[in-house]
């Protein structure tokens, strides 16, 4: 933004820093000066103003009482005073009326009665050209002159062009439309506000004046309008109209209402001055709610805390004063500051802080290294059993996926979901995030699905939380492409194994009870136990749900309840030295009902063997005509080991034939030989 240097120094009275010197001072404070050029024998500082100094530096006086409180000179107070006609009120030529006060905080006007349309006087548009406005006439450069001084925009109305001698803030309507002073023609709409009269719209709200009011050279009366309005309707307004004016950039950047009556006396003191009009006595003035000053408390010793600096509090006090800031001393320690109310930055003590060291000087505050007490963090149990489990399943060949926690409805429908159950989206981005995910596998057999077309050997592994009305949960799920339930069956018992625990499976002959399994393929299906809690499953998806999702072949899929697995893992094993000894393998079957569990089983083993038998394995399950309709044969193959010595072939047998004596206690159980 442009700004003036002789501007700049009418407000002092001692000699300002030369341009570049004055440049230098403003840059190491709160700007940046990208360049000084000479013109009209005046310098010109383009100064990039930071975005949270928008709302008080956007205008002349603005950057004087930076450069005030920097070198310390004091701004030279000059008396705003004008004439009014008194036989004439304000209200007597115009009343407002604002539709909705939180669009526009304040709404102030004045008339000015008898005026003489013409050219300003030459300073004034010398000042404009150097700031980059163009002179037009009189009142329309006054008005420009007051905002680039104090930073309140201001516009001018041909009071006899106003239909029924009223003005209204009010939303566009719909398919309304404004031909504006550069005679361009523009579509509103109800989110942009609009200044207008009991028949049509007069001006874009903040943004641009419309040809309708248009001061011209037979207007003799006109309404000056000093107005504060939401900053966020108008830059909104201003992006979908893609017009950008001085007013729009100040007005977007949330400016101080109380500025509306201080720049509405500045333009009737210019216009007493330049005499080309008379002032009706009265403001017509629409302000609700005063924005009134915070109190902030400030701690001196905070202070010199966060900046590392020691500074006096009678040093805090000088530079908070020179920022015009009110302050009221409570204690040595203590103060109570008052913030002009044009400061919008300035909302915190933190804020204060910052004022007070860039006035001091950045530079003047030591560079130092932070001394601190470095804590280690807690650990997260979650996170670390997270990296755990998926470390071990990549060394299985699982690839890990990042789906989506959302399902669509055709979904819901294929896996048969309780939609009573399920979380519905009020506002889904699409039908394909219609509710929040209830499981794992539509994400995984998706993933099946799209990587199928390339690859054959797929193995996809996720974590991730699935939500249900009643609560959030986090599962790890896990799909094999292929006919491949024993082949992930052992891959599940060595990850249970790396996690420390040993695993138990229910069995294949029924579909397990939990909700979670209906879509299994009920033949090839397990539920995994831990201590003899269910804590997940193990089964071949199917054909029904395999056929809707398209996909061709067989998928076994495992799913796991990960707080449920955590609680029983371990990160502590026990040492156990390899045996120097060969191991021996046995094979057995037998013949049992179909009720009995695998397990049971595997524990009669186990107890007949005791600690000879290192691991038994059960590699086939067979039901069929040959053995009748109540029963089923498994079989298992047993791995003998001693930690001492080498087993004899007669030590192996001999431990065979007490397994089956010992299976062979049950009535209705048969080791086929």
């Amino acid at each position: 933004m442009k700004f003036s240097y002789n501007w700049l120094q009418s407000f002092f009275d001692k000699k300002l820093p030369k341009p570049v010197r004055l440049g230098e001072l403003l840059s190491m404070h709160f700007a940046e000066v990208e360049n000084i050029t000479k013109k009209r024998n005046d310098f010109i500082l383009d100064i990039d103003i930071r975005p949270n100094r928008s709302s008080d530096c956007f205008s002349h006086q603005g950057i004087a009482r930076e450069i005030s409180a920097i070198i310390g000179f004091k701004i030279k107070k000059t008396p705003v005073l004008f004439k009014e006609i008194k036989n004439k009120k304000a209200a007597d030529f115009i009343s407002v009326e604002v539709k909705n006060k939180k669009l526009s905080p304040r709404y102030s006007v004045k008339i000015i009665d008898d005026i003489e349309i013409g050219g300003s006087p030459k300073w004034m548009q010398d000042l404009l050209s150097s700031c980059g406005l163009r002179p037009i006439n009189n009142m329309v450069d006054i008005a420009n002159y007051v905002m680039i001084e104090t930073g309140q925009p201001l516009h001018v109305f041909d009071l006899d062009k106003i239909e029924g001698k009223k003005i209204i803030v009010r939303p566009a309507k719909n398919q309304e439309k404004i031909n504006t002073l550069d005679n361009e023609n523009y579509p509103l709409d109800p989110e942009i506000l609009v200044i207008a009269d009991e028949k049509q719209a007069l001006a874009i709200a903040g943004i641009k004046g419309g040809k309708k009011a248009e001061v011209d050279s037979k207007t003799k009366r006109i309404v000056l309008e000093s107005a504060n309005f939401n900053f966020q309707t108008i830059r909104k307004a201003s992006g979908k109209l893609n017009l950008k004016t001085d007013a729009s950039l100040r007005f977007e950047h949330q400016i101080d209402p109380n500025l509306t009556k201080q720049a509405i006396d500045y333009f009737c003191y210019l216009i007493e001055k330049t005499a080309c009009g008379k002032v009706v006595s009265g403001l017509v003035d629409f302000y609700p709610e005063k924005n009134l000053p915070l109190k902030i408390s400030l701690d001196c010793e905070y202070v010199q805390r966060l900046l590392g600096v020691n500074i006096s509090q009678k040093e805090i006090i000088a530079i908070l004063k020179s920022l015009n800031f009110q302050v009221l001393k409570n204690s040595t320690q203590y103060l109570t500051v008052e913030p002009p109310t044009k400061r919008t930055d300035v909302l915190t003590q933190e804020d204060l802080i910052e004022e007070v060291g860039r006035i001091y000087g950045y530079h003047k505050i030591p560079s130092v290294f932070p001394v601190s007490t470095i804590v280690p963090s807690k650990k997260n149990e979650n996170i670390f059993w997270q990296e755990v489990i998926k470390n071990i399943l990549k060394e299985m060949g699982f690839v890990e996926v990042y789906n989506y926690s959302f399902l669509s409805e055709k979904e819901y429908q294929i896996f048969n979901y309780n939609k009573k159950n399920l979380v519905e989206l009020k506002n889904p981005l699409s039908r394909e995030y219609k509710f929040l995910r209830a499981g794992l596998a539509p994400g995984l057999l998706k993933n099946i699905k799209d990587n199928s077309k390339n690859f054959d050997n797929i193995m996809f592994f996720e974590i991730g939380k699935i939500y249900s009305k009643k609560e959030e949960a986090t599962m790890i799920g896990g799909a094999i492409m292929g006919d491949k339930f024993f082949e992930l069956k052992g891959m599940i018992e060595v990850f249970l194994s790396k996690l420390g625990i040993s695993a138990s499976y229910s069995g294949f002959e029924s579909q397990p009870k939990s909700k979670s399994a209906f879509f299994w393929n009920k033949k090839r299906l397990a539920s995994i136990k831990i201590t003899g809690q269910e804590v997940g499953f193990l089964g071949e998806i199917s054909p029904a749900i395999l056929n809707e999702m398209g996909i061709k072949g067989k998928v076994v899929l495992f799913n796991i309840d990960f707080k449920k697995l955590i609680k029983r893992v371990s990160a502590e094993h026990q040492y156990r030295p390899i045996s120097k000894f060969p191991s021996a393998i046995r094979d057995i079957s037998v013949l049992v009902p179909k009720k009995i569990k695998v397990e049971q089983v595997s524990n009669k083993i186990y107890k007949a063997g005791q600690s000879i038998i290192k691991n038994i394995e059960l590699f086939d399950i067979y039901m069929g005509d040959n053995i009748g309709d109540i029963k089923k044969s498994l079989a298992f193959r047993i791995i003998f080991q001693a930690e001492d010595k080498t087993l004899s072939s007669k030590e192996i047998d001999q431990l065979q034939e007490k397994i089956i004596k010992t299976l062979e206690e049950e009535p209705e159980w048969q080791v086929r030989k």
